[in-house]
């Protein structure tokens, strides 16, 4: 089987328990090293950059399982994958936790404006406290718009109530929770003070955040990303921030990983933090593990933990 990252050797033995490993342990794969190290492979542990697309699929004619260390999985081709009764899974639940916090942190970091006066501060720019120096935004009373309310959406929304905060949510199922009040996309984003994004990216969601949905939400309303990168269209985003549509932007992706948007990179009022949604110690270790044991069980002729396709 082919590993493209380096993982803790704890789960590199179970794995070598089990089968033969190949691992690349030097940074990114190209999707060329890719195409040329899976053949002939039967597991593939893989990441979200990594693109397994059909290509990848016809290249490992002896594939029986993909696993990806993520819950998202729109970087795999589902339809190639089934054709050829290939197993995909994925890891969910063990980081929504890590992943709710992130988003809080993010929340913080941009109503507060604490990354801008980091910088402020290490530059040397401070000269005194003063009652109207750098003056943010409170949470308490406002209204949070969830979109997607799945575990980390619910997740989020279960720590409103620590912030004074009213929850709003859309899904695509709609179900009635105690969380939060279910509404309209169009609604949440003309009535919510900070938008948070929880969404899959799928062909309906890419591009959700636009140039037109920028414009109903508030001119006083920040925008906070945790979800998949092309679920925002950057380039709006930045016309929406330089023209004051929205106050604020905070973003954990990116559309096109790891390059920003150099309008993003150049305003103050956007918090960017390099995909650290998952990124403790103790999620990143469950979600390889559990990656390894799907991994694991499929090879050995057992079910997979958690399939996906």
């Amino acid at each position: 089987m082919l590993v493209t990252r380096r993982i803790p050797s704890a789960v590199l033995a179970r794995l070598e328990a089990a089968c033969d490993v190949e691992m690349h342990d030097r940074g990114d794969l190209s999707h060329e090293g890719l195409l040329q190290r899976v053949q002939g492979k039967q597991g593939l542990l893989s990441v979200v950059t990594d693109t397994i697309d059909r290509a990848v699929i016809d290249a490992a004619q002896a594939l029986k399982v993909v696993s990806t260390i993520a819950v998202g999985y729109n970087n795999i081709d589902l339809a190639a994958a089934r054709e050829r009764g290939i197993i995909v899974t994925n890891t969910p639940d063990v980081l929504t936790e890590a992943t709710a916090d992130l988003t809080w942190a993010l929340m913080l970091g941009m109503t507060r404006r604490i990354v801008e006066g980091d910088r402020f501060a290490r530059t040397g720019q401070w000269t005194g406290f003063a009652l109207d120096f750098m003056l943010g935004t409170d949470l308490r009373g406002k209204q949070l718009g969830i979109v997607g309310f799945g575990q980390i959406g619910q997740a989020v929304a279960a720590r409103a109530a620590a912030f004074g905060m009213r929850v709003a949510y859309t899904s695509r199922s709609m179900q009635p929770s105690p969380l939060g009040e279910a509404m309209p996309l169009d609604r949440l984003l003309a009535t919510s003070d900070v938008v948070s994004l929880h969404c899959p990216l799928t062909a309906d969601t890419r591009h959700l955040i636009n140039q037109t949905t920028l414009a109903r939400m508030k001119r006083s309303a920040y925008l906070v990303n945790a979800a998949r990168g092309s679920v925002v269209d950057e380039g709006a985003l930045v016309w929406a921030l330089e023209n004051h549509i929205i106050a604020g932007a905070a973003l954990d992706v990116y559309e096109r990983e790891p390059e920003i948007h150099a309008g993003l990179r150049a305003l103050d009022n956007v918090v960017l933090s390099p995909h650290l949604g998952s990124s403790s110690i103790e999620t990143r270790t469950a979600m390889i593990d559990l990656a390894a044991r799907n991994i694991v069980a499929v090879l050995g002729g057992q079910p997979a933990l958690t399939p996906v396709a």
